[in-house]
């Protein structure tokens, strides 16, 4: 006598998989971003301030240049990219309690994302223009130097944010999994068993 197979929950078992480590990755590569900008914030500028106008202007063209490289763009855009996976994932699973904190995220990387390329951007490209020996390098930090480091605190506070919603994301999507992963399993092999008899 043949008997039915065993249902199987393999496919949003994986699913749940997947869209965890893509959380995982999300929170991970904001908080690499956040601590560069809290690290700008507390440790870098407050430093910089105390030194002479001309070592300000070309330590910070120095920094600006040395940062465009591959672990910082992978970081930055890797966190944005992910957020919007992470939550056309929990969408597609039907976790709204999940996916409202991931939107949240999503919405203050974009603007973390907005500031960055519309100000703090231009910024950093008016103080390379001005040349790695400006006649005046008082006045060039004074145009920088004052907005750069307001910017910076608001980006701290972006992407520290996104940091903190992304983390209630994994905190519930956690939850989640333990409610529905191996309670869902265990009903499956008792309906198999129930079939066999």
């Amino acid at each position: 006598m043949n008997h039915p197979a065993a249902p199987t929950t393999t496919p949003p078992a994986t699913g749940r998989r997947w869209s965890g480590a893509v959380l995982g990755l999300a929170l991970l590569t904001t908080g690499l971003v956040a601590g560069l900008f809290f690290a700008f914030s507390c440790a870098v500028m407050p430093g910089l301030a105390r030194v002479d106008d001309r070592t300000f202007v070309e330590t910070m063209q120095e920094i600006n240049v040395a940062i465009l490289n591959p672990v910082f763009y992978t970081a930055f855009m890797g966190s944005l990219a992910l957020c919007a996976v992470a939550a056309v994932q929990q969408r597609r699973l039907g976790r709204r309690h999940v996916l409202r904190w991931v939107l949240a995220a999503l919405v203050l990387h974009a603007l973390l994302f907005l500031v960055t390329s519309a100000i703090s951007v231009p910024l950093n490209e008016e103080l390379a223009d001005a040349g790695a020996a400006p006649r005046d390098p008082g006045a060039v930090r004074e145009r920088f130097e004052t907005p750069w480091v307001a910017w910076n605190v608001v980006r701290s506070v972006l992407s520290a944010g996104a940091l903190v919603c992304l983390g209630a994301a994994v905190q519930r999507h956690g939850r989640a999994g333990a409610g529905t992963g191996e309670p869902h399993a265990a009903v499956s092999r008792a309906v198999h068993r129930a079939s066999v008899r």
